[in-house]
């Protein structure tokens, strides 16, 4: 008999998992003791803040990240022997969604493993929600060059793909260069183009706001090193 993989959703910043994660989903918690975690620190102090304070040294972590091997990946399929449930933990949101967890996702469909997904924050749907663009037509595009000549290459492609189809396109920056990617985006694209900004969403200090980039320019936006998300559309 083969256990199932939870897709466990984590929250985006230093919320009370309370706040932003179902109440179903914290009681499934108490129950599991094996994890797959993207980083095991963060993952015991999610869980401790979950209800399993004075429990974390009891549970089993194993990492899965940008550093772990496919035959590594390959030998996580022994913890879901006699019946064990397992879950799997991102850094932040959604398990599996721009995050190297995909992994594990599809070696339980190849071995037939039951996944089974639950509710919670994503960056992406709670920004492309909050941003008043087309949420009918959309297209998640990852993580765009970190350098700056092939970065604006990838916004002007976008940009043009996104007025061809009418589509929102999102993706997303590693924080330190946020004030950078902002700045790409105002050389870039069409002052008609309509850019979203959408930082530490569900947090006390959630900044999301849309204007044309035209209308950006007239603005001192400083994004600094906050979680964020970026959609525009021409």
């Amino acid at each position: 008999m083969k256990g199932k993989l939870y897709l466990i959703p984590s929250p985006l910043g230093e919320n009370d998992p309370a706040e932003v994660i179902p109440g179903p989903v914290l009681e499934l918690l108490q129950r599991l003791h094996t994890y797959v975690v993207e980083e095991v620190r963060t993952a015991r102090r999610y869980l401790s803040k979950a209800g399993l304070k004075g429990h974390i040294g009891e549970l089993e972590f194993h990492e899965l990240n940008e550093h772990t091997t496919q035959e590594q990946v390959e030998a996580l399929k022994a913890l879901f022997e006699n019946g064990n449930d397992v879950g799997l933990i991102t850094e932040a949101g959604l398990p599996a969604v721009a995050d190297p967890g995909s992994a594990l996702v599809a070696l339980c469909h190849r071995h037939g493993i039951e996944v089974v997904p639950l509710v919670g924050p994503s960056s992406l749907m709670l920004a492309l929600m909050a941003s008043g663009l087309n949420g009918q037509s959309f297209a998640f595009m990852g993580y765009l060059p970190a350098k700056t000549d092939e970065r604006r290459s990838a916004i002007r492609a976008i940009e043009k793909d996104s007025a061809a189809h009418k589509q929102t396109k999102i993706f997303i920056e590693t924080p330190y260069r946020n004030d950078s990617m902002f700045a790409d985006l105002l050389a870039i694209c069409s002052p008609r183009t309509r850019i979203c900004v959408a930082a530490n969403i569900t947090m006390p200090d959630a900044y999301i706001c849309t204007k044309t980039a035209g209308e950006w320019k007239k603005e001192n936006l400083s994004i600094g090193k906050r979680p964020c998300v970026f959609l525009i559309l021409a």
